[in-house]
């Protein structure tokens, strides 16, 4: 639910996006299940946008989507706005200059929780992140990290998709 400092702050038909997120230590992933969504993203040149195709593997289809996060004093709360895509649409925009992430999201429950847990693939290989998105900022902040944590990421603006695609996995210190 949005309060009325999140309409004030947020883009006509943005919703706030509620989210966490973990670098996980690959050593320390409780195994995850075979399937998963491929997750091919396009962060479109010069913009804060991304494109995104998600194929599921379980045989749930294919999602084409055109997505921008604004800025937000929060990191945790920060106003998104989406757009579902057929494919001629899509195959207009990935003509785009743009720099491609791919990964694979799995779930994993942990508890009555269920985090996503994104492998990252190509130059990012190696990095896991997982994360979890919450409807209200009280019960989000309370959430518990999931298992193989490292350290939680949320605030760290090297952990955002477009600053991993720029300047790949930060070094941690």
């Amino acid at each position: 639910m949005r309060t009325g400092a999140d309409e004030a702050a947020a883009p006509k038909y943005a919703h706030i996006e509620r989210e966490r997120r973990w670098l996980i230590d690959p050593t320390r992933l409780p195994p995850l299940p075979a399937d998963h969504v491929l997750i091919e993203d396009r962060y479109l040149a010069g913009t804060r946008m991304r494109l995104r195709r998600m194929t599921d593997s379980g045989g749930g289809g294919v999602a084409l989507k055109l997505t921008k996060k604004y800025p937000a004093d929060d990191p945790l709360a920060r106003a998104i706005v989406t757009a579902y895509l057929d494919e001629p649409e899509y195959a207009l925009l990935a003509e785009l200059p743009g720099t491609a992430i791919v990964k694979r999201r799995y779930d994993l429950v942990s508890g009555d929780l269920t985090y996503s847990v994104d492998r990252f693939e190509g130059a990012l290989a190696g990095l896991i992140l997982a994360e979890i998105e919450w409807p209200d900022d009280r019960g989000l902040r309370g959430l518990p990290a999931p298992p193989g944590t490292i350290r939680e990421v949320s605030d760290d603006p090297r952990y955002q998709g477009g600053s991993l695609v720029a300047h790949g996995i930060p070094k941690e210190d």
